[in-house]
């Protein structure tokens, strides 16, 4: 029989920081450049035209536009952003007809 009581320790007590992943703006939201438009563990989503993507995966806006998802393929998907310019064109084709 043992004179000391067996201590254990215990295998709890720790929590890993958030990392605050996600999309951050959506589809046909207005982005201005720099702006983060998500971020991502990997690369499920894949940089198209005037987007870049970051070290950590972080795609972003390089010009001012909006933001518009695509699919690349069945499992990957492609981030565009369309700029301002070709915008304003469209908005102004729509209230002439």
């Amino acid at each position: 029989m043992a004179h000391k009581k067996g201590v254990g320790s215990s295998r709890n007590g720790r929590d890993s920081n958030p990392k605050y992943r996600g999309i951050k703006k959506y589809g046909g939201e207005f982005v201005t450049a720099g702006n983060i438009i998500l971020r991502q563990c990997g690369t499920k989503w894949h940089p198209g035209s005037n987007v870049g993507m970051g070290t950590d995966y972080t795609i972003y806006s390089l010009v001012d536009g909006v933001v518009q998802f695509a699919h690349k393929s069945k499992k990957a998907y492609k981030v565009n952003v369309v700029p301002v310019e070709y915008v304003e064109v469209e908005i102004e084709e729509v209230v002439e007809a």
